[in-house]
């Protein structure tokens, strides 16, 4: 079935508001997965902060123009989707890494991230990264640590005057 131009300018206007604006995006292919595949991928995806777009190439290639995602323009052929974010470009790739393990139909043809073309074997090890959330805390405890072991160090001059008064106490008492 034909689309109508206002139909396609729909699409266009929605791929420009989405993944058009996303520094974030993956793009796969489907083909041949199943229904009940891909409503479990959009869920996934959809619970990693991701969203998942089946798009029309041609439309889509006129809503990235002079877009980020236009570097990689030369991979929209064939079925396609697109699973992008403006968060956590890890956590979407982890998800999308673990689904193609289990769904071999699912490909990684290429994608974005922060803005620069990655291919699509880059995609896995992106996937092997630390999350947002545990790079933060690796770099707090890494500027904690010297703090913490400042503060101690000032904290045993006192404790080790106190255990040589109280040595001093005891050898007392017990000269006495």
């Amino acid at each position: 079935m034909a689309l109508t131009r206002a139909q396609k300018q729909e699409l266009i206007d929605r791929y420009e508001g989405g993944l058009a604006k996303a520094p974030h995006a993956f793009l796969v292919t489907y083909q041949g997965m199943k229904v009940n595949d891909v409503t479990d991928l959009r869920a996934r995806v959809r619970a990693a902060g991701g969203s998942y777009e089946v798009v029309k190439n041609t439309l889509a290639l006129i809503a990235i123009e002079g877009k980020p995602l236009s570097a990689v323009s030369s991979t929209f052929t064939g079925p396609l989707a697109v699973v992008y974010t403006e968060s956590d470009a890890v956590a979407v790739a982890k998800t999308l890494t673990e689904f193609a393990k289990t769904v071999p139909q699912v490909v990684f043809r290429g994608g974005i991230v922060d803005g620069k073309p990655i291919a699509a074997n880059e995609v896995e090890q992106i996937a092997k990264l630390p999350s947002r959330e545990e790079l933060i805390a690796k770099l707090l405890f890494l500027l904690q640590s010297p703090i913490s072991r400042f503060v101690r160090t000032l904290a045993a001059i006192p404790r080790d005057f106190v255990v040589v008064l109280d040595q001093v106490a005891k050898q007392k008492a017990g000269a006495s």
